[in-house]
């Protein structure tokens, strides 16, 4: 059994800064596709960044330069680090995980999901 658990959310103030982790049990990051997917309240998941088993990145236009996403396969954990927050940003984020994704932004892609990590930020 896979289990995809995030940690990390909280609540910040604009301009702040957190770091989500998604640790993963059943299941090896090295040869995967994993992405960060976030959805606020009334709107659709979308696609925040992703990260190919060769360590190549993909980034939303929104948060580009902001956000980092960063794996350790030793540790089989994937992070967000989100930096220069806004209140635009708020939402649940999501960690997934696919074997074989076409489009990294494609939620339909990954066959697994975390639980959720709220993030808050003020204005």
């Amino acid at each position: 059994t896979v289990h995809l658990v995030e940690s990390g959310g909280g609540s910040v103030q604009a301009g702040g800064s957190l770091t989500l982790s998604c640790a993963a049990s059943g299941y090896t990051y090295s040869n995967s596709y994993m992405g960060w997917f976030r959805q606020a309240p009334g709107k659709e998941r979308e696609g925040v960044a992703a990260i190919d088993s060769d360590g190549s990145t993909s980034y939303a236009p929104s948060v580009k330069g902001r956000f980092t996403i960063a794996k350790d396969n030793a540790k089989n954990t994937l992070y967000l680090q989100m930096n220069n927050l806004k209140p635009e940003d708020t939402a649940m984020y999501y960690c997934a995980a696919g074997r074989s994704v076409g489009i990294w932004s494609r939620k339909n892609d990954y066959q697994y999901w975390g639980q959720g990590a709220q993030v808050t930020v003020s204005s």
